[in-house]
């Protein structure tokens, strides 16, 4: 293989400055589909077939479109109906946000239903109203069991986050292929930008790790 990295190693310090935009956009991105997750799965167990209805729909469609389609239609299509131009991070934002509410959702629906059935019914005798026994009761149980698979919703969120490189945010992958472009040198940035998404992706999975350990311990 004709590798040679000199070339790129001037150009790192561009290329890292990517790690900050990326961060941003999954970290929004994922506090928004988290809340909006938690109110969907809320909305799909219960009482209203309607609103049942709507939640279901709702990650079906999220679920069931390509991601890149949902990044292209809020930045490309939205200002056409709103008139407006939409910048190019608040149209990753949200079309994270939105797409990882669904997947959310799902998990968390997941988790709130294994847990034990006792455990609702004995807050139902006592007399605790039901929001207070979401809150208080079922859901930091379920967050318990559901951990791992929100980690790894997070993780996800991370990789694929380099699609926003489709509508020109400077992220890492961006500027990998910036410096790409400049050098005619393609291949090199390129590993760079997979060895740094590796980085991130690996301190994710440790701290996720650490996170399921101390729960355990606090059982």
């Amino acid at each position: 293989m004709n590798l040679d990295f000199t070339q790129v190693i001037p150009s790192l310090p561009f290329i890292l400055q990517g790690i900050g935009v990326t961060l941003s956009i999954v970290a929004v991105a994922l506090l928004f589909g988290f809340v909006l997750g938690v109110f969907l799965s809320l909305l799909k167990i219960g009482k209203y077939k309607t609103l049942r209805f709507l939640a279901d729909a709702y990650t079906s469609i999220f679920r069931g479109t390509p991601l890149v389609l949902q990044l292209m239609i809020f930045y490309y299509g939205l200002p056409q109906l709103i008139e407006m131009d939409v910048p190019a991070y608040l149209a990753a934002v949200l079309t994270f946000g939105l797409n990882s509410a669904a997947y959310v959702s799902e998990i968390i629906r997941a988790g709130i239903e294994a847990v034990d059935e006792g455990q609702k019914e004995a807050a139902m005798a006592l007399g605790i109203p039901y929001s207070e026994m979401m809150k208080d009761v079922i859901l930091p149980q379920a967050m318990k069991n559901i951990l791992p698979a929100l980690m790894n919703e997070f993780i996800t969120l991370t990789k694929e986050s380099a699609i926003v490189t489709v509508i020109g945010v400077m992220d890492i992958m961006r500027r990998a292929y910036i410096v790409g472009g400049d050098l005619y040198l393609y291949l090199e940035p390129l590993i760079v930008a997979g060895m740094i998404y590796y980085a991130l992706v690996m301190g994710l999975t440790l701290l996720g790790k650490r996170l399921e350990r101390r729960l355990r311990h606090s059982d």
